[in-house]
């Protein structure tokens, strides 16, 4: 069997004007992840926590990026995320 992965990324709102964007906390994303795994009889290899700059740039493919930027003289976001190694 292949060993295959998936990411569970924390969702990220948009803000307005005169509103900062919100990111989901970490229970939601590790609720989320749980219920996929239950729901698609997962078996799971291991879990690990993963931290990444800049993953809901436009200008990067998330988490699956290979090639990820900060600058530094600007400021960067960095996320973190959960990844599940696993079977089908």
């Amino acid at each position: 069997m292949p060993i295959l992965s998936k990411d569970f990324v924390p969702e990220k709102t948009k803000g307005g004007m005169f509103k900062s964007g919100k990111i989901q906390n970490f229970d939601e994303v590790l609720s989320t992840l749980n219920a996929w795994i239950n729901q698609n009889n997962i078996k799971v290899i291991n879990v690990e926590t993963v931290v990444l700059p800049n993953i809901h740039d436009s200008e990067e493919e998330g988490s699956h990026d290979t090639e990820l930027w900060t600058g530094g003289e600007s400021s960067s976001q960095w996320y973190q995320l959960l990844r599940v190694w696993y079977e089908e």
